[in-house]
């Protein structure tokens, strides 16, 4: 099929075409659109499709359809690992005298197809209901544990945890973050950070080496947040970073690390630090309490610059982009706090 690469003008006309329920190959009452700074998801009766926006941000390039494509698949690959019956395919979008999904005519786009979950089952919901108690995490805890334990490592995987990888991680966060101060971070917050940052990295060097000898670094999630789980009949989670290797091949303390930040930025402190016991209990990584504090710290800085980003995105408007400024300057709040006790 003749495939071509489409500017984000181009895009926005598929995904106003794919609100319409016709656009589909099965049948639904109505479609909901969500967007995040790189997907439009679109929410249908019994599935979800996500289409990747046509983005270069530095750490992940989605500008042409080819890429697009390709991180589709690697998409369904990674997530089948923790969600097998959840990620069911790539599906072409085509374009002929209407756009369609598994249409006729030329492909002009790809989605992930996924099974649609009831969204009030999102972790995220129930923590801010006050639903989630010491059962649910330690169920969590066991599972991320047996995911870390199963996760590939190799000599390439390592080298994403030595020292040159974190410390180009966190030069990447505050060069990434630079045109933002003043906006969704303060220039004291910035500067505190960055500074207690690079002691600690310096203090630690022996640390971080070792993590990597004692097969610490694995082909983890990348982006295990409370957002990304779902809880229903059996715990789903979801969304792992398929766009760059160099964020999901990480030390295991990084997955940790932002479940654990995520539950605190949801005023559940006690359940954070639950959460982090169990999974040391399970996995037997006494080592990884050490470093909780550092990558807490990356994980909200992270956060805090990729819900920022969304201040840039002109698909996104006002009211949303007003809303982001809020959440993300909160998430640097929070980092600039851990930086704190480094």
């Amino acid at each position: 099929m003749h495939q071509v690469g489409l500017p984000l003008s181009s895009q926005q006309e598929i995904a106003d075409a794919l609100r319409n329920p016709e656009a589909y190959d099965e049948e639904t009452r109505r479609v909901e659109l969500c967007q995040t700074h790189i997907s439009f998801v679109f929410l249908v009766d019994k599935y979800v499709y996500k289409v990747k926006k046509a983005v270069n941000l530095g750490f992940l390039d989605f500008t042409t359809l080819d890429k697009r494509r390709f991180f589709c698949e690697k998409e369904v690959e990674v997530n089948r690992r923790l969600c097998p019956d959840m990620y069911l395919e790539v599906v072409p979008i085509n374009k002929s005298k209407y756009i369609k999904m598994k249409g006729e005519g030329k492909t002009v786009e790809y989605a992930v197809k996924m099974k649609r979950l009831p969204q009030e089952r999102i972790m995220t919901n129930l923590l801010n209901q006050g639903k989630v108690d010491r059962k649910l995490i330690d169920k969590i805890a066991k599972i991320v544990a047996d995911f870390h334990r199963k996760a590939e490592t190799s000599e390439k995987i390592n080298e994403f945890g030595s020292l040159k990888i974190v410390e180009f991680n966190w030069k990447e966060n505050f060069d990434q973050t630079a045109d933002y101060i003043g906006k969704t971070i303060s220039q004291y917050d910035f500067k505190r950070i960055r500074t207690n940052i690079e002691e600690f990295i310096s203090a630690k060097k022996a640390l971080i080496k070792k993590r990597v000898t004692d097969g610490r670094v694995r082909d983890c999630h990348g982006d295990m947040h409370s957002g990304n789980i779902f809880v229903t009949d059996k715990i789903y989670i979801f969304d792992a970073i398929e766009f760059n290797d160099r964020i999901r091949y990480s030390d295991v303390a990084a997955d940790v690390a932002f479940l654990a930040m995520d539950i605190e930025f949801r005023k559940n402190a006690d359940l954070s630090k639950f959460f982090v016991k169990k999974y040391i209990e399970y996995s037997g990584d006494e080592e990884l309490a050490k470093l909780i504090p550092f990558y807490k710290c990356y994980r909200a800085y992270v956060r805090g610059k990729v819900i920022g980003f969304r201040l840039k995105d002109p698909s996104i408007g006002a009211g949303e982009k007003e809303e982001a400024q809020k959440d993300a300057n909160a998430y640097f709040k929070l980092a600039a706090k851990y930086a704190k006790v480094l």
